[in-house]
């Protein structure tokens, strides 16, 4: 006999991952299946940034940009191990437009909504301010706003765990590949990467397989709810450009911006791009004409020129943005859209959205399953850390020190890591361990067997690639070797240096 759930969420992306922690939570059973690893597609290749977006304020999408901006204060206090506040620099370009403009967005991005834990705007002179130091001489002045940075792919991982404490079921590795309709429910076939078949029955069905949306719908064989647009946001990593912790927002000769941001303390990252993508969003990669506009975005700004060859790593992103009938890639809506098909049995599906909205998707979209279903249950997300998110009133730097003390022997930078990727965690992480040696291997950049284990038993890593470029981007300081070594310690075939999604092979370090 076939088990069976109240819900099955197809997709383990943030979008998937987010309704299966919030649905469980409110006492929904439930069953999340991913075809590959979580984060495996866009939610690992994203700019990674909560953030109201102040660029769509020009395209009047304030509802979006409000909630956008309130949620930037919750996931800041249910996670703020892996999301953390950011300056950025926004040089002014009199030709691109007026300083008049600029305040005022600037002044709305600040008051949109309710701001507890971030710094409000400010003009800067960049002959007098140290933020000026890296960008062209003739540029004299601009402006500094918050954001937030976030761990993306943590992000996905933390609400898959928490979904798994509350008694949800998360299989990675297992594709969707049909169901059938029937009054009380779905019968829904799977497939797991071994080539084995199971069937399960659930009462309703949730969409959440982002650029496969459409193509997880066919196989339903569920009528097409609405249309999206795969627009490719490809990134690329250079060495340090500047010392600081600030990033730069540029407003490029298109009208469009690109990001410069602090990366794994060694790097900035740059982008993005939006281009229509053909094809399966599997294959996205960074193109030479995306690497070389980015490059040039920077080269027209920046002291220093930057040019492709000084890329060390690149990575894209198709994002399944709801089709709302314009022209212009970049003016697309990223505000999300549920279309419910409640014929017989539920089927919900999700169209676009973004990292920052996350939680209120899967509050809305679980609330409209919840409402069908007839189980109702009230919201209870924005208040909830997730997994390592609990300082017990502390706040970072608070817990480090006490976390220090606590582990004397850990070497500060390493220190520094763990609590930035595993929070209040990290203690059971490290159990028993009274030095280094007691952590195991050491495959380089930090990364100790202890680390693998829990990783393996505890975050559905199953490849060097999960560990390497989804949970961690420790692949980044690694040499080739030392990403074999952990290939070859994940049961994978000697020879086969794992380069990263997305990856541009002859640019890795």
């Amino acid at each position: 006999m076939s088990q069976a759930f109240d819900l099955l969420v197809i997709g383990g992306g943030i979008n998937g991952a987010g309704i299966a922690r919030d649905a469980a939570g409110r006492g929904l059973t439930t069953c999340l299946v991913e075809r590959g690893d979580l984060a495996g597609g866009t939610s690992s290749n994203s700019s990674k940034l909560v953030h109201g977006g102040l660029r769509y304020l020009e395209h009047y999408e304030f509802r979006l940009v409000r909630e956008a901006l309130a949620e930037r204060e919750v996931l800041l206090r249910i996670a703020p191990h892996i999301v953390w506040p950011m300056r950025f620099v926004l040089p002014h370009r009199a030709e691109m437009r007026p300083r008049w403009l600029i305040r005022a967005g600037l002044f709305l991005y600040d008051n949109l909504a309710r701001r507890v834990s971030l710094p409000g705007a400010e003009s800067l002179d960049f002959r007098r301010h140290p933020f000026g130091a890296p960008l062209s001489p003739a540029i004299a002045n601009g402006f500094a706003y918050s954001d937030c940075w976030v761990e993306d792919s943590r992000l996905v991982v933390l609400n898959a765990r928490d979904a798994q404490r509350r008694g949800a079921e998360i299989r990675t590795r297992t594709a969707f590949i049909g169901a059938d309709r029937r009054p009380d429910g779905w019968d829904v076939r799977l497939r797991t990467d071994s080539g084995a078949e199971t069937t399960l029955r659930c009462r309703a069905l949730v969409n959440a397989a982002g650029p496969w949306v459409l193509a997880a719908q066919d196989s339903a064989q569920a009528r097409r709810a609405g249309s999206v647009r795969l627009i490719r946001g490809s990134h690329i990593v250079l060495l340090a450009l500047y010392e600081g912790d600030q990033a730069y927002i540029l407003q490029n000769d298109d009208r469009r911006v690109v990001f410069v941001i602090p990366y794994q303390g060694r790097f900035s990252l740059v982008g993005t791009t939006d281009v229509p993508h053909e094809g399966d969003a599997a294959t996205a990669h960074c193109t030479p004409e995306e690497a070389a506009y980015l490059c040039e975005a920077v080269s027209r700004q920046f002291r220093r020129p930057v040019t492709p060859d000084q890329v060390v790593w690149s990575y894209s992103g198709v994002r399944p943005l709801y089709d709302d009938g314009s022209d212009d890639p970049s003016a697309i809506t990223r505000d999300y859209v549920l279309k419910l098909d409640e014929a017989a049995a539920p089927l919900l599906s999700i169209y676009g959205g973004k990292i920052t909205t996350y939680r209120r998707l899967a509050e809305e979209a679980v609330e409209r399953i919840g409402r069908a279903l007839g189980r109702e249950a009230p919201p209870w997300t924005g208040n909830a850390p997730l997994p390592g998110g609990e300082f017990g009133g502390r706040d970072l730097p608070g817990y480090e020190a006490e976390f220090a003390a606590r582990f004397p022997w850990l070497p500060a930078p390493l220190r520094a890591r763990l609590l930035r990727a595993y929070g209040s965690e990290t203690a059971a992480l490290l159990g028993d361990a009274a030095s280094l040696a007691d952590l195991g291997r050491d495959y380089g950049a930090g990364l100790t067997q202890r680390e693998l284990d829990w990783l393996v038993r505890e975050e559905w890593a199953r490849t060097a690639d999960d560990v390497l470029w989804r949970r961690s981007r420790l692949g980044l300081h690694m040499t080739p070797a030392q990403r074999e070594a952990v290939a070859v310690a994940m049961g994978e075939e000697p020879g086969r240096t794992p380069a990263g999604p997305g990856a541009v092979a002859q640019y890795l370090l």
